[in-house]
């Protein structure tokens, strides 16, 4: 009975004939108020795992997700599909927006949230007053102190759970491995959710990496590649300098191709603008840095290419899982000259910070609670103990862990902070140490001579699906024999202004939750 009713409200509400592998599954034990884990491949429409019940239980969804654009995104499609009770809450959206989305929160079935926005008390007191069903989270790797994209925000969620009277949870994720999904599970004291575990193989992407001499040969190779193949394109930089600079030189080259950078150093209006320039069709290739991509449901992206090669293979099956969402035929393309791994190392030296820091940071602790002072605001930590924002929120948290820091005073019992400190830089040397042992994964598979699809699932799943065209450099592919479908490019260009009010639905929100 329930089966039939969940394929009726997707045909009706979704316009969508069959439930995609694991959708259906997912859903019913979500029904059944089973707390679920599922590692679903990017692509696969994770997101209709969480709409769907949502439309159906009497209560609200809260949805957790990393990035604005990403929610902004999702809120948008929903509303164009008819699905008006859906808002978001984020740092983007103005006071008065806010305090209207805020006075009508029991009027919408779905609310996006990031991590950081719930660790408001204003918010969670607004929250606590209206019955949620169903807590969403959105790329729970993030959870994972193991997991490629940890951050600490996401490790309060579940004391978030608890405040909410513990709803249904259900966490979601493109790739996490069997540790980090044991961790996920174990950091919200949730460890008999039912797993549902997929293949991330996709079978119709095909992987290639090539070797050259210098970054010249990398430039003249994308542009031969671009002058010949006219499909919408992701480049991957991991340096956002390289980033401008190559899309300053492809559009110099290719003039008849429409070229955009996006990094996220970038102001956020201008970033919403060429997101959704790109998904209109208004722009042919995305010269980007990893902030660029993340819930982008672009179905015809037919080449993701990587100038850089990021930190881990997690990262890379998440960026090159967004090509060929349709299914059609795709390629992946890594290059890579000795010397790259220099950006990378240096990326993993910067995200913790150095142990000499640690002991500075805790001096200055001392000296303010000697001193019966507030703990420092993160502006005035970031000046005066030349932190980056990353370094201190993961010193915040760990401080915080450890009771050094509670609610923003500090806590002081020598001998306690004494173990906590020796606690903390041994587990900031078990996480480097663990970055490097991934980075060296990622640069081993470079290397491989063997099945590159085969090497790449190794650690995800047992074996990999046949490939539906072609599989990869080392067995075979050329771009001689590759003949996509060239895509029909939408001419007109909206505004930047424009698009942005098409974007936030600016304007009469007399029925935004009818």
């Amino acid at each position: 009975m329930i089966k039939e009713k969940l394929r009726e409200q997707l045909r009706n509400q979704f316009q969508i004939s069959s439930f995609r592998p694991g959708q259906e599954e997912i859903i019913n034990d979500i029904m059944n108020r089973h707390d679920v884990l599922g590692i679903l491949p990017t692509g696969s429409g994770k997101s209709l795992c969480y709409q769907l019940p949502a439309t159906l239980f009497k209560g609200t969804t809260i949805v957790v997700s990393p990035l604005i654009s990403l929610m902004e995104d999702q809120v948008k499609q929903l509303k164009a599909a008819g699905f008006k009770a859906v808002g978001a809450l984020n740092s983007f959206i103005d006071p008065n927006e806010k305090k209207r989305v805020l006075h009508q929160l029991s009027q919408y079935k779905i609310i996006y949230l990031s991590p950081e926005t719930l660790q408001h008390a204003d918010i969670i007191h607004r929250l606590k007053q209206i019955a949620v069903d169903l807590f969403v989270i959105d790329e729970a790797h993030c959870i994972s102190q193991w997991g490629h994209e940890f951050r600490p925000d996401y490790l309060r969620l579940e004391h978030v759970i608890k405040q909410l009277n513990n709803p249904t949870v259900m966490a979601l994720s493109a790739t996490a491995t069997k540790e980090v999904q044991n961790d996920i599970l174990s950091s919200l004291t949730r460890t008999d959710m039912v797993r549902h575990i997929y293949p991330m193989d996709r079978e119709n992407i095909a992987l290639t990496v090539k070797k050259v001499k210098d970054d010249k040969q990398k430039q003249e190779i994308i542009i031969n590649i671009l002058e010949r193949y006219r499909v919408p394109t992701l480049i991957y930089f991991s340096s956002k300098r390289k980033t401008e600079e190559v899309a300053a030189v492809l559009s110099e080259k290719l003039s008849s191709h429409r070229i955009a950078y996006y990094h996220g150093g970038m102001e956020q209006i201008d970033r919403i603008a060429i997101q959704q320039q790109f998904m209109n069709d208004q722009l042919d290739v995305i010269c980007c840095t990893s902030a660029f991509g993340m819930g982008i449901d672009k179905q015809d992206i037919r080449l993701v290419l990587h100038y850089h090669f990021p930190l881990q293979i997690e990262s890379y099956l998440q960026e090159i899982g967004r090509a060929g969402r349709d299914g059609k035929s795709s390629v992946s393309l890594l290059l890579y000259t000795q010397g790259d791994e220099a950006i990378p190392k240096s990326i993993l030296d910067n995200e913790l910070p150095p142990m000499e820091d640690v002991n500075k940071v805790c001096r200055r602790l001392y000296q303010l609670y000697l001193r019966n002072q507030q703990l420092l605001t993160t502006d005035e930590v970031l000046e005066t103990l030349e932190l980056s924002d990353i370094q201190w929120r993961f010193l915040y948290y760990q401080m915080e862990k450890h009771g050094m820091i509670k609610e923003n005073r500090i806590i002081f019992q020598q001998e306690e902070w004494e173990q906590s400190i020796t606690k903390i830089k041994k587990f900031m040397a078990e996480r480097l140490a663990f970055k490097k042992r991934k980075l060296g994964e990622i640069i081993d598979w470079i290397h491989e001579d063997r099945c590159l699809r085969e090497r790449l699932y190794k650690g995800f799943q047992n074996g990999y699906n046949t490939p539906l065209h072609a599989c990869c450099s080392n067995c075979g592919f050329s771009f001689r024999n590759w003949n996509p479908e060239q895509t029909q490019t939408n001419q007109t260009i909206s505004s930047w202004e424009t698009r942005l009010k098409e974007l936030f639905f600016m304007g009469d929100h007399s029925s935004e939750t009818k």
